[in-house]
């Protein structure tokens, strides 16, 4: 049976020499998940590759990728070539395969166990943008390491992506990286770069759909080359503190002091250094801290080996651990907190110079959205550097005459 798809996805079914990373970018209709599943089918008959077919988190494989595939299984009519299991496909006769597995173990950032990874020859990660970690994306690549019988197309790699934020390790590292415009379609070194959206297949595109993305384009033109054109991000839509951008920290030698959020097995401890410039409405900011699992002892000395006894303006909610630290000679104290709301306004009022390395601290910032702008409710999530900067900012102004000097 044939089956009509873009001849941008060619290079997936017979990789061009020396290519060995394949990245397809693109929005919505524009046949990415199709085209690879149907590459996933290819690889294991054709070439016997044995694949890891994988999205970063385990929930729904059965109902995703797994039915992706079963699904051009079907429809290419080769189900006598496999035999099904439980997250696994089996080529008969054939040590090909095709297994399906999350990379995160459960709701926190735990990553799974990868065990046996030399064996597969070929990796596709479906919805790449939601690993954010470059280390465990390395840890893969660096692991897959079978070769295909009889074949020239060793350890393949391909990365179906949703683009998402610039701050992504992707963009950084395989297209600002690489000098590759977003949205090209070349090959550069061992890379191959697809992009295709619906305009690739719009014979296939409901009508429906396609007045949908024309209405968006004319309305709303930065939606439209996101999520439809599949451009890639400065900044999250709706993010709580837009006006912000790098620059050096606190060159008008101002007093400074800091904001500590805390957290330990899912959430980080974040330590920023501030220097407020209430003249210029300037606010600069350091990260200092923004790791987790921190033991007392450890957050003390990082603390004291970071900052020494500058001012900590600290999350009220853990009393024990600020009396804990303040015993060891941290210089900290409690913020009184008010509304989030009233917080978040107060640091609205300036611009946020960032520091150059201070990475986590940009990201949340690129992360930190409206849940609903109207009733000023946000997100629980990329607010960790960013509630340190609250509390320190809500220290600062609600006593203008305070310093930095050691709390008792």
């Amino acid at each position: 049976m044939t089956i009509k798809i873009s001849d941008k996805f060619a290079p997936l079914f017979d990789p061009p020499k020396g290519v060995d990373i394949f990245i397809i970018t693109g929005g919505r209709y524009s046949q990415k998940s199709f085209a690879v599943s149907l590459s996933a089918i290819n690889s294991a008959l054709v070439f016997n590759h044995r694949i890891l077919y994988s999205r970063y988190t385990n929930a729904s494989l059965k109902d995703s990728i797994f039915a992706e595939v079963e699904e051009k299984i079907d429809i290419l009519n080769v189900n006598n070539y496999f035999q099904k299991s439980i997250n696994r496909i089996e080529v008969k006769g054939s040590k090909a395969k095709i297994v399906f597995k999350g990379l995160k173990a459960g709701s926190n950032q735990q990553t799974a166990n990868l065990k046996g990874l030399k064996d597969f020859s070929e990796w596709i990660l479906d919805e790449a943008e939601e690993l954010t970690d470059e280390t465990i994306c390395d840890k893969i690549l660096l692991s897959i390491r079978g070769n295909p019988p009889h074949s020239e197309h060793k350890n393949i790699k391909v990365w179906i992506l949703n683009p998402t934020m610039k701050d992504h390790f992707i963009y950084k590292k395989y297209f600002l990286g690489r000098g590759v415009q977003e949205g090209s379609n070349i090959i550069k070194k061992n890379v191959c770069y697809i992009h295709t959206t619906y305009l690739d297949c719009l014979e296939f595109v409901p009508q429906e759909i396609v007045d949908f993305f024309e209405d968006m384009k004319l309305n709303n033109p930065l939606k439209y080359n996101h999520v439809v054109l599949g451009g890639w991000l400065d900044k999250m839509e709706g993010v709580v503190y837009p006006n912000w951008s790098y620059g050096p920290f606190n060159p008008d030698n101002l007093q400074t002091s800091c904001g500590m959020d805390f957290g330990f097995v899912t959430d980080p401890d974040a330590l920023v250094e501030v220097a407020i410039d209430k003249t210029k409405k300037k606010i600069y900011i350091k990260e200092h801290i923004y790791q987790n699992g921190l033991k007392t002892q450890e957050l003390s000395t990082m603390i004291l080996n970071r900052v020494g006894n500058k001012l900590i303006v600290a999350d009220s909610a853990e009393p024990r651990l600020i009396e804990d630290l303040k015993s060891t000679g941290v210089n900290i104290m409690p913020v009184k907190k008010g509304t989030i709301e009233s917080g978040v306004i107060r640091v609205q009022d300036f611009d946020l110079i960032v520091e150059q390395n201070s990475q986590n601290i940009a990201k949340e910032l690129n992360n930190y959205v409206y849940m609903d702008k109207k009733s000023q409710l946000y997100i629980d999530d990329w607010n960790h550097a960013l509630d340190a900067l609250r509390y320190n900012v809500i220290y600062h102004l609600d006593n203008p005459n305070a310093g930095n000097y050691y709390v008792y």
